[in-house]
């Protein structure tokens, strides 16, 4: 499937010709949600992932290869292993922007650099995209001190917990304590189990954090050996309930994980 898809593409590749309009890329839907909200209307914007799907899990149609012909400018995080190939043909500004957006700074971060690189890109939208950038960062920094100051009332830092490796830059920020992380749960094996029910039974992990796209069966099973709590977070926004935004991602894992040890705070209190 993924071989005509392709084959497909090169053939729209060889006929079609650019739309005419400056178009900026972004591979998955959190740069280009970034992307809308900085351009603000003035820069149209094209995601090829969609919202709440996993990389991984996608298969590139005829018209990425479309968009990526006709783009200005790319966004991309690293980890699309078919970027190279699909951007060859383009004349594009590749922007690699590596690295977790999973945390309020890490988002702030990722703001920054793509409203330098649309700044650069279109100079004459200079002052609407630094706008618009400043007010984003701005809602983002609001969510970073409610979240801040929610972990901190419920004494997150005394909560040891095993936590899927794409999900450990947002939970160690809260200020849990991971005692361990593991790595995707398709190259884990028994033994890895058995080493993690350990780890987590002698540090006392009361949680386990799982990543909704790397699969949660490992997790759940790692819960159930340690009488732990399973939780599931997303990396995505769009893939689970109350999820359609960057900031509706944040709140919602962190959400879950202060629903999660609320029961064990009104215990001890």
């Amino acid at each position: 499937m993924k071989r005509i898809a392709w084959l497909i593409g090169i053939g729209v590749l060889l006929v079609a010709g650019a739309v005419g309009a400056e178009t900026v890329v972004s591979t998955h839907a959190v740069f280009g949600e970034i992307a809308e909200i900085i351009g603000g209307g003035e820069i149209e914007v094209v995601t090829i992932i969609p919202s709440g799907f996993c990389p991984a899990q996608y298969d590139l149609a005829p018209s990425d290869f479309v968009a990526v012909l006709d783009a200005t400018v790319i966004l991309y995080s690293g980890f699309e292993s078919w970027m190279e190939t699909l951007a060859a043909g383009s004349s594009a500004d590749l922007v690699h922007l590596s690295g977790s957006w999973s945390t309020p700074d890490a988002a702030i971060e990722k703001t920054e650099a793509i409203c330098d690189a649309l700044t650069q890109r279109f100079p004459e939208l200079a002052s609407t995209l630094a706008v618009n950038a400043n007010a984003y960062i701005d809602r983002l920094l609001d969510l970073k001190a409610s979240l801040v100051g929610r972990a901190e009332e419920l004494g997150v830092s005394s909560i040891s917990v095993l936590c899927m490796a794409w999900q450990a830059d947002f939970v160690s920020w809260l200020g849990f304590d991971v005692a361990a992380t593991y790595g995707p749960p398709a190259g884990l094996t028994l033994r890895d189990l058995v080493r993690l029910a350990e780890e987590g039974a002698s540090s006392g992990a009361e949680l386990v954090i799982d990543n909704l796209q790397s699969g949660v069966e490992f997790g759940g099973k790692l819960a159930r050996e340690i009488a732990a709590i399973h939780v599931v977070l997303s990396n995505f926004p769009g893939a689970m309930p109350d999820t359609a935004t960057v900031l509706d991602l944040l709140s919602r894992n962190a959400e879950a994980l202060f629903s999660a040890i609320e029961p064990w705070e009104e215990l001890s209190s």
